[in-house]
């Protein structure tokens, strides 16, 4: 039993880190977007449109990451199956939910505009 929990603890920092490495590439990379964006000789109507899609971008990223984030959760919620575990994870993935479908919604009306 000891080597099952260890090996769900050991899941769950695996995942937790790889939820990081998703968000530390997304920002990295739409800073660097961001950058070019700005060296780039568009107008001022072309940088708005450039920074509304690098936002989206940015959003894919970390719309992913949270995904991750709530895997690890459930992970961690087998390994400590408790009420008190099985509530908290519920609040955590309602919030990142809610975080996730607002920020899916704002990347999907800009894409739109």
């Amino acid at each position: 039993m000891l080597q099952y929990t260890n090996l769900l603890s050991l899941l769950t920092h695996i995942t937790n880190l790889i939820s990081i490495f998703i968000l530390t590439y997304g920002i990295l990379l739409s800073f660097i977007k961001l950058i070019q964006s700005e060296l780039a000789r568009f107008t001022h109507r072309e940088k708005i449109a450039v920074r509304q899609q690098i936002r989206a971008y940015l959003g894919s990223y970390i719309l992913l990451s949270l995904e991750f984030l709530i895997a690890a959760d459930i992970i961690g919620t087998i390994q400590h199956p408790s009420w008190e575990e099985i509530l908290l994870l519920v609040g955590i993935v309602i919030i990142r939910t809610f975080i996730a479908f607002f920020l899916e919604k704002e990347m999907k009306s800009t894409s739109t505009e």
